[in-house]
């Protein structure tokens, strides 16, 4: 049985992963993981993080259903689907300390790209092609680090897409990602029964994230928050890698 301390650092992980995945759209495992890679081993925290995520982006899609944009993620999830077959396959055989690292400097890098980025010519309107190995890169990503949303943040950022127009491409593709990898890793019988008990645990850490995480994008200036969460990001990644 879980003990009161774990139950408090698994809560906290999963609660500030949902905060801010409500807020901004993504990035639960990058926050939570920062927290549960130390706590588990990587083939099971990388599950929890998923499902975890699961609901958080189901919270999303249902506050923002008006937003979804449905024809420009589907070529996405195509494209990933293919990509978390192998990821699941390289996790098999990742160290897990090399695990950690590679999955630090992955955050760190993309929070950095984020908060210090020059100012860009945005790219010409998106090619099917391109956005599907992109979408293979994000499922690649997701199926190692739980986090598939990042890949593709960054590409609809690059062409200029507008806060809103990139959580309706966004959020379904990491949702769809989160899903498939669960159900091949159930079909592999890769979750364990301490891992649906840490889930079970986590509902009410998740729940009440989740809902002042949308609350928060709502009436809060997003902007502001957004750097926050950036910067907290970046130092989680570095002391992943570190």
């Amino acid at each position: 049985m879980i003990g009161l301390g774990s139950f408090a650092w698994l809560s906290a992980a999963v609660f500030l992963g949902a905060f801010v995945s409500g807020l901004a759209g993504f990035a639960f495992s990058a926050v939570a993981g920062a927290i549960l890679l130390h706590m588990f081993e990587p083939l099971e925290a990388v599950p929890l993080m998923m499902a975890c995520s699961v609901g958080v982006q189901a919270a999303n899609l249902w506050a923002l259903r008006k937003d979804i944009l449905w024809k420009q993620s589907l070529v996405l999830i195509l494209g990933g689907l293919l990509g978390v077959p192998v990821a699941l396959w390289l996790l098999h055989n990742a160290d897990s300390r090399v695990f950690q690292q590679v999955f630090g400097l992955t955050v760190a890098v993309y929070a950095g790209y984020m908060l210090f980025k020059p100012s860009l010519n945005y790219l010409r309107l998106m090619n099917r092609s391109r956005n599907a190995l992109i979408g293979f890169g994000g499922g690649l990503v997701g199926g190692l680090t739980a986090m598939p949303g990042a890949l593709p943040t960054i590409w609809c950022d690059l062409h200029g897409l507008p806060k809103s127009e990139q959580r309706g491409v966004v959020q379904p593709f990491i949702a769809a990602m989160q899903i498939f990898a669960l159900v091949m890793m159930m079909l592999r019988h890769d979750l364990s029964s301490r891992m649906l008990v840490d889930l079970a645990l986590s509902i009410p850490a998740l729940a009440a994230g989740s809902a002042l995480g949308i609350l928060a994008f709502r009436r809060v200036n997003e902007a502001m928050f957004r750097r926050v969460i950036l910067g907290l990001l970046l130092v989680s990644g570095l002391l992943l890698v570190v």
